[in-house]
């Protein structure tokens, strides 16, 4: 899909229309007034599609049609008319953390390291400065970071010697080296991991890849990327199913769907559906981001399940040891697999992300002012909060004692202000149905 270039906005009030479309009478259009007119009639067109697509809402058209707006709080109730409470300065209880700077040597881990001898001492010599001590070698060398270009996939050409008898015509080729052994392929398995790794970690497209080999002058078409990759990718199946099972052991899971167009399958679904085998004909990615001792392991599932029973599925691998994992998502229903579904070991610690939620005040802030503002003031408060803990590099359990000490109060709080305000319409047998 073409990228989309940016959308020019242009402020034009109707009277100003009027007025460019009685000029049109008189004679031809000037470039203003075409402006203005060509941006009507595109606004008109936009807005036409929008209104009969179905799943459209009326805050689709208001950014149609308004300029974007930030969901910062001060923002948000600047633009409804409310004047914001100032926020309370956040306590300093330690120094915070240094700025960035340069990158220490250590930091590249993926560096070739090249040990240097000095040239002329040895351990045990004499000193020349003071030719009386001897010299001996420093814990921590000196290190000099020198950081060159190459291209993603270099190829060798090996030319290998070939002599040949006068007599008897026999020929004798030099053997290749054992990197080069295999002449059945040209392109070495980390050739096409990397061919992966770009395009489907990094969202290289094949295209690109190919031209930008092309200009390095290493022919490397995309239709070529694409059968190395499918001829090994049986070969990478253990790999995923250990990423699957590492993935099940995390503290922390994310997850989340979005519909997905795979021909092929929605095929499939469609054959079930007329069957008889199976209510859904959705096809659906699912993406679940473990995290585990500060590593990420990202996993995508497209079928017929959504994000919930795929994360229900990883979790039976979990080790039957380890504490309930917290899973992160929305409060979408298909999100989350009912805890009675699940045995005991894939019971988890459900943590609704509070962004969705904060969103649905955001967009009616303007019919409901004050309650409104109470909500997103004091969730402020607890994103200042989280804030500061990564400006002061605190680990997951002070980050949880911070959260316990400054946030939960006033989580407990709006819980009760909630309550109070949902009561009011509500019978205490309906709120606790709820």
């Amino acid at each position: 899909m073409a990228r989309q270039q940016p959308v020019e906005r242009l402020e034009v009030p109707l009277a100003e229309l009027k007025q460019a479309l009685a000029r049109a009478r008189e004679g031809p259009l000037a470039p203003d007034d075409y402006r203005k007119l060509d941006a009507a009639l595109d606004t008109l067109s936009q807005l036409t599609d929008l209104i009969t697509a179905k799943d459209t809402t009326i805050r689709d058209l208001r950014q149609l049609l308004f300029a974007p707006s930030t969901e910062k709080t001060r923002t948000v109730l600047e633009n409804a008319g409310i004047e914001p409470t100032p926020p309370a300065p956040p306590k300093e209880e330690q120094a915070k953390k240094p700025g960035h700077g340069r990158k220490a040597a250590g930091d590249y881990a993926g560096a070739r390291r090249v040990k240097i001898s000095h040239p002329t001492l040895q351990a045990s010599d004499l000193c020349p400065a003071c030719e009386r001590g001897k010299v001996y070698v420093q814990p921590e060398a000196k290190l000099v970071v020198r950081v060159v270009g190459q291209a993603p996939l270099a190829a060798t050409v090996y030319e290998m010697e070939r002599l040949r008898c006068h007599l008897c015509g026999e020929i004798f080729t030099a053997p290749a080296p054992a990197e080069a052994a295999d002449d059945t392929t040209k392109y070495d398995p980390t050739a096409v991991a990397m061919m992966a790794t770009l395009h489907y970690g990094h969202g290289m497209p094949l295209h690109r890849l190919a031209a930008l080999e092309a200009q390095l002058g290493i022919p490397l078409a995309a239709s070529t990327q694409w059968e190395e990759m499918a001829a090994r990718a049986e070969e990478e199946v253990p790999v995923h199913a250990e990423l699957i099972r590492q993935a099940a052991q995390g503290e922390v899971l994310h997850n989340d769907d979005t519909s997905m167009r795979v021909l092929a399958l929605a095929l499939q679904r469609q054959q079930q559906q007329q069957a008889g085998d199976g209510e859904r004909t959705g096809v659906f990615t699912s993406g679940i981001v473990s995290i585990e001792g500060g590593r990420r392991i990202a996993l995508f599932f497209t079928g017929a399940q959504h994000a919930g029973e795929n994360l229900a599925d990883v979790l039976k691998q979990r080790a039957a040891d380890l504490a309930p994992p917290i899973q992160m998502c929305d409060a979408l229903s298909w999100n989350v697999k009912r805890p009675a579904d699940l045995p005991a070991e894939l019971q988890r610690v459900i943590g609704h992300c509070l962004a969705h939620s904060r969103r649905r005040f955001v967009a009616v802030v303007e019919n409901f002012p004050e309650a409104c503002q109470h909500v997103l003031e004091q969730l402020r408060i607890v994103y200042v909060n989280d804030a500061q803990t990564k400006e002061l590099g605190l680990s997951a359990d002070q980050r949880l004692s911070f959260h316990q000490e400054r946030s939960q109060p006033v989580m407990e709080d709006l819980k009760q202000w909630l309550v109070s305000m949902y009561s009011r319409g509500m019978s205490a047998r309906e709120i606790q149905a709820h």
